[in-house]
């Protein structure tokens, strides 16, 4: 099966100089979910908004199942829903002619069973009569996906969907996004809760200063990049580390109470029973052993670390961006 998005050396200069991206290519299959990490001012809402058509690109081609986004974007944005980080409702129109709305816009015929449908999976049925300035954060960020989904999309881009979301109505939303992903919609995400992109997402891309770093499925980036940590509490001080130790990657903490050791869990031998072997040897107690993964977040940090000053991403702002889609079809 071809990927559902094809991104070839993609790139974007604004008149400013600004080079927001630099010669990114990346393939997503269908049914995927595809997290995108990265600074802020990375290029993650200037590649989102070329793909979904509210940015033109300076170079290279995207195409969504096989539409191109610039020849044949009719058909190309018919397959993608979005949702932005900022919140962008009419204040006064009720939740279910909002969603109506967003559907008429991409030509779809009325189904209110299929917005019903939509509207109780996201917890939102009861609210269908409300206002939507009547509306806490978290539910009107459940609108926008709401509208995101009114069409149908094969494609759901999600750009920083749990920000300022409380913790309960976050976790039920990355339950529909999973809900989402099992009836065969793909996912891209930006999220700043690293820990959301390492529990939800089949791949990683990071993104610094407009160029794709790499990307990488979930597990194996943290196998690759991501290290353990042994931690081994004594019964009594060291003085110091024995001489044969000093090349062994340990060190001693907490007035030598505290041994630590890093070791890579692909390695053929870690090194650990050989190291409790030889503590056991020298009569050295041991109270308690802890071990310790790197983090998703410690990965990201350690990849982006050397960045210099990052350039400014230039969003779109303003008036609902499904609109803006639609609104984009006749300059493009």
């Amino acid at each position: 099966m071809p990927p559902i998005i094809e991104i070839d050396h993609l790139s974007k200069q604004y008149g400013s100089g600004t080079r927001a991206l630099d010669d990114v290519s990346l393939t997503i299959d269908e049914g995927e979910i595809i997290a995108l990490l990265g600074p802020n001012g990375a290029g993650k809402t200037t590649l989102i908004s070329i793909i979904c058509g509210l940015v033109v690109p300076t170079g290279g081609t995207v195409r969504v199942g096989g539409h191109d986004i610039r020849t044949d974007w009719r058909a190309a944005r018919k397959l993608i829903g979005l949702v932005p980080q900022e919140i962008a409702l009419e204040p006064f129109e009720k939740v279910i002619n909002a969603v109506r709305f967003t559907r008429g816009l991409y030509g779809a015929a009325p189904d209110e069973a299929y917005l019903e449908q939509v509207l109780r999976s996201l917890a939102l049925w009861d609210k269908r009569d409300a206002r939507c300035r009547e509306l806490s954060g978290g539910m009107k960020r459940r609108v926008l996906i709401a509208k995101a989904l009114s069409h149908r999309p094969r494609v759901l881009f999600l750009d920083e969907p749990t920000a300022g979301v409380d913790v309960h109505l976050r976790r039920e939303m990355w339950q529909v996004v999973r809900d989402l992903r099992a009836s065969g919609v793909t996912i891209i995400l930006t999220t700043h809760y690293l820990e959301e992109a390492e529990d939800m997402a089949d791949r990683i891309g990071v993104i610094n200063k407009g160029r794709l770093l790499l990307v990488r499925p979930t597990a194996d980036l943290m196998g690759e990049f991501g290290r353990k940590q042994l931690t081994i509490e004594l019964d009594a001080p060291l003085q110091h580390l024995p001489e044969d130790w000093a090349a062994t990657g340990l060190s001693l903490s907490d007035g030598g109470r505290v041994l630590t050791y890093d070791y890579d869990t692909r390695a053929e031998r870690t090194g650990i029973g050989r190291l409790l072997a030889d503590l056991n040897a020298r009569g050295l107690g041991v109270r308690d052993v802890a071990t310790k993964q790197t983090s998703l977040e410690e990965v990201f940090i350690s990849l982006v670390s050397d960045r210099a000053e990052v350039t400014a991403d230039v969003e779109p702002s303003g008036a609902d961006p499904q609109e803006a889609i639609i609104a984009a079809e006749g300059r493009a």
